[in-house]
């Protein structure tokens, strides 16, 4: 054998931290990767590519992240965003702590300095202890510098992200680990499987035993289902549970469509009265946090008048707001199965008193709303807009609504009916403005349905350059964005008529439209509900990249949607 033959076998039975990265993405199923290129991680995109993954390229790293962290609510496996170094992992961090803080799992993979330099601060090319940074603000955090352990590195951020509670894990690849070469097949050796990922967490029985004796003393009971019941993917259970119960109960809103919203037991239109008057709330995969007032406060009656039941697999979550009667620590699916083998084959049902004013209240409610949801004007409010994707989104259960903005989440979570579970996206526990386009592009790479994303002008702005994205990537995702001008409404003024605008106004009579033609997407200008209605049914139906701008009266709108309690405001007058 001559030298150069010998040096051929003994390239083909190399391989390189490159492929090793990508052989244990695969080996565990995690064939999707959101990505901006760049150094030193372009090359692996390009053999992700050609080993056949699929690699979603960005404009910015931080909605990559956000798409990667919406996959994982998906699917139940880590969502896998990679970055560049420095720069590019900060831009992916708040998309790691949005997915760690929501309960998701992500894994973040970035390129990163070398350690000598970093640690000497001898200042290298977009230098950062990127591993101390990431700590504080996920789940886990691990750093590879051997190729022989990435298998391993690997591994444990898949298993640290969908354990227990899920969330972001950071994992750290310096750029020579790229240029790592070993034996090929001692590389294949060290790959791992993981197997059982997030197993089984069994509530004590004593502990179903409990919850279902205050369940059972309850006059006035309500169920309240959260993203946690969702992400779960227990819906047959949970649907068995709630129905067998037959308590009212209400969705928080990434929770909508677990059952339809049209169930008789959904009391959603009657948020203020359940709230109020109920004695014992039972939690499914939602937490006692600011979106449900920290159970606190005139919402929520009288204080120590409910008592509470608790479903979470994370034992220092009881009592964190309120003390809990009754905490049954377990994943939901194994708790609610057990609660209803202790059920038995009867159960009694809630007063009927209870229920009838619950009923009653709800046929009001909707009753009232229903005219506001039906009119026509122009240009639109807010009610007449939704109402006309209310109608749609019944028409179409199976397509996926990504929702962002103040007034335009607010206004869209009470009136936008949802019938299919994790059918609905949104800003989740954090509040953060910008997830839209990356969940848009997630749900349509992870689903392959129709995705609808109704955004306010404002929090279109964090993301929009993503459609061309969705152009790219020929995506069947329509954006409507709301557009008022504004801020929550675009009719503030300059207080000292100068010739600036006023910080929460926009530029008037904006066509957002145009946007997405320059990358040969469908534009759409809608005045009226009329004209959205048929223009997102033509984009459902054609499945093309579409941006409707829908034309909203700019005097329409609250401040801070119907969290204005939280924006503090100013009681110092200032004297001339």
């Amino acid at each position: 054998m001559t030298d150069s033959n010998q040096d051929t076998d003994a390239t083909q039975n190399l391989t390189d931290g490159f492929h090793l990265v990508i052989d244990a993405l695969k080996l565990n199923d995690l064939n999707t990767m959101y990505t901006v290129p760049g150094i030193p991680i372009t090359d692996l995109g390009r053999m992700a590519q050609a080993e056949g993954m699929r690699v979603i390229s960005f404009r910015h790293e931080q909605h990559a992240g956000y798409a990667a962290a919406i996959a994982g609510y998906l699917t139940k496996k880590p969502g896998v965003c990679v970055t560049v170094s420095a720069p590019g992992f900060l831009n992916g961090l708040t998309a790691l702590a949005h997915a760690t803080t929501n309960c998701w799992p992500m894994i973040l993979i970035s390129g990163s300095s070398e350690r000598e330099i970093v640690d000497l601060q001898q200042g290298d090319y977009e230098e950062m202890d990127q591993l101390a940074v990431a700590k504080t603000l996920c789940k886990a955090a691990f750093r590879v510098l051997n190729a022989e352990d990435i298998g391993v590195g690997i591994a444990r951020a898949y298993r640290a992200a969908v354990s227990g509670r899920p969330g972001g894990v950071y994992l750290d690849l310096p750029a020579k680990l790229f240029a790592q070469v070993m034996d090929a097949e001692e590389g294949a050796k060290s790959l791992i499987k993981v197997v059982d990922p997030s197993p089984a967490h069994i509530p004590a029985p004593a502990a179903i035993d409990r919850a279902l004796d205050v369940l059972k003393c309850a006059k006035k009971p309500l169920i309240i289902l959260g993203k946690g019941a969702a992400y779960a993917q227990a819906d047959d259970a949970v649907r068995s549970f709630v129905e067998k119960s037959g308590s009212p109960y209400i969705a928080m809103s990434m929770a909508k469509g677990l059952l339809p919203d049209d169930h008789p037991q959904y009391a959603g239109a009657a948020r203020s009265l359940v709230l109020k008057e109920a004695d014992t709330v039972m939690l499914i995969g939602a937490r006692l946090n600011w979106l449900l007032g920290h159970g606190k406060g005139k919402q929520w009656g009288e204080p120590g008048s409910k008592k509470f039941i608790h479903i979470d697999i994370d034992p220092r979550e009881m009592d964190s707001n309120q003390p809990i009667a009754a905490p049954l620590v377990g994943d939901i699916e194994s708790c609610l199965g057990a609660l209803l083998d202790g059920m038995g084959d009867s159960w009694p049902t809630p007063p009927a008193e209870w229920m009838a004013a619950i009923r009653e209240k709800v046929e009001t409610n909707v009753a009232r709303m229903a005219p506001r949801l039906q009119n026509n004007n122009v240009p639109m409010d807010f009610h007449g807009a939704l109402g006309a994707l209310k109608a749609i989104i019944k028409e179409n259960p199976e397509t996926i609504l990504v929702n962002e903005g103040a007034n335009t989440l607010d206004f869209a979570r009470s009136i936008i009916d949802m019938y299919k579970p994790r059918k609905r996206l949104d800003v989740g526990t954090w509040g953060v403005m910008g997830i839209g386009m990356g969940s848009a592009i997630a749900a349509a790479v992870e689903t392959g349905n129709p995705v609808i994303a109704v955004e306010g002008d404002s929090a279109f702005g964090f993301s929009g350059m993503e459609i061309e994205t969705i152009c790219r990537y020929q995506l069947p995702v329509c954006v409507v964005v709301f557009n008022n001008s504004g801020i929550y409404r675009g009719t503030d003024a300059n207080p000292t008529g100068g010739a600036d605008p006023a910080p929460t106004v926009f530029t008037k009579d904006a066509r957002y439209d145009w946007m997405i033609k320059a990358f040969h997407g469908v534009g759409v200008n809608a005045t009226s509900p009329d004209e959205l209605s048929q223009a997102v049914k033509e984009a459902i139906a054609s499945g093309k990249p579409t941006l409707i701008n829908a034309v909203i009266n700019p005097e329409a709108g609250t401040e801070s949607g119907r969290i204005g309690n939280l924006n503090p405001q100013s009681v110092v007058s200032k004297k001339k």
